[in-house]
């Protein structure tokens, strides 16, 4: 069977082709500007919190690696949810970005935003969330929560744990905020 094409087809089939090109590269543009954009916020999570945690450059210093999420955000009322994006680092370059996302349930009313950073200490605990499917805090990645209220000890933290996170930079009206029940998930931004 002989098909004829025509000038109109041609002509179709190029402008078909080149949208489909453009939409290509419009995508990969507009994901590359959406890692700017997380990435330019973890820049700033993580000078937030070098200059208001005492010890925690040191212990940025010392870990494998470190997920900063710059920008949770959690509402609820009685059901409630958690959502942010982040950036894993590597010797200070971004290696994958991430999503957190969580729900919770019982008596809570309100909304807050905070930050959280965990360092991975060990090269085994950063694989080990690496290599995770939907990794869960409390369930696949066990944290300990250092206070931001007091200066942290790089030695007495690697010490005892191979994973810490920390919570700062909180605003809202939920009292406290947890890692509990967080999951993550590789994403492209």
């Amino acid at each position: 069977m002989t098909q004829k094409i025509t000038r109109r087809g041609a002509v179709l089939g190029a402008s078909l082709g080149a949208l489909v090109a453009l939409a290509g590269c419009a995508s990969v543009e507009g994901s590359a500007q959406r890692a700017a954009t997380i990435d330019q916020r973890v820049d700033a999570a993580l000078l937030f919190l070098e200059s208001s945690v005492p010890g925690a450059s040191d212990l940025g210093q010392k870990a494998s690696g470190v997920l900063v999420m710059p920008l949770i955000t959690e509402a609820g009322f009685g059901v409630g949810g958690a959502y942010g994006k982040g950036a894993l680092r590597i010797n200070g370059a971004t290696i994958d970005y991430y999503q957190g996302t969580q729900a919770s349930f019982g008596f809570q009313i309100g909304a807050q935003q905070y930050a959280h950073a965990i360092f991975f200490m060990t090269d085994e605990a950063l694989q080990n969330f690496r290599n995770g499917s939907g990794v869960t805090v409390g369930g696949d990645l066990e944290i300990t929560l250092a206070d931001t209220g007091e200066s942290i000890s790089a030695e007495t933290l690697t010490a005892r744990d191979p994973v810490v996170g920390i919570i700062f930079g909180q605003a809202g009206l939920i009292a406290g905020a947890s890692l509990n029940g967080t999951v993550y998930n590789r994403i492209i931004p």
